[in-house]
């Protein structure tokens, strides 16, 4: 299955911390490696090809040792998203932040594991909910 992702780290003072995420790793349980953006602030992006190399990235961003916690902002963009989705650390958990007028809307899970979880779609709320999907959800394995 394939499903493009977009990745944006925003994190202040954090080259430290990114700098090894830049580099391969194959004991990391995603794949790929962040680029660094030229931004004031420090920021760094990374794409998906496919759903499977980036199971466990949320988890290992939220297990690094940040300078600013606080101020970290993950954001994510699905091929099928209406916009980029907002992550941020609340109580050392990458969190997803509610946007006004979207909504995340949850296809049913698979009847086995053979498939990677999906993440969801972040539509607009005036978009009809597709038969099958809901905004609670569904699949309990973590996509990200």
């Amino acid at each position: 299955m394939s499903r493009i992702a977009q990745v944006i780290v925003l994190a202040p003072d954090a080259d430290e911390v990114m700098g090894p995420l830049t580099q391969p790793d194959a004991s990391r349980s995603w794949q790929g490696c962040f680029e660094q953006l030229e931004l004031f602030i420090g920021g760094w992006v990374i794409e998906f090809n496919r759903m499977r190399p980036r199971s466990g990235l949320l988890r290992h961003l939220e297990s690094l040792a940040w300078p600013h916690p606080e101020s970290v902002q993950v954001l994510i963009h699905d091929e099928e998203d209406d916009c980029f989705g907002l992550w941020m650390i609340r109580d050392g958990v990458l969190a997803e932040v509610p946007l006004p007028g979207h909504r995340r809307l949850h296809p049913p899970a698979p009847a086995t594991d053979e498939f990677p979880p999906s993440p969801g779609l972040l539509w607009r709320t005036q978009t009809v909910i597709p038969t099958g999907f809901s905004t609670s959800r569904q699949d309990q394995r973590p996509a990200w």
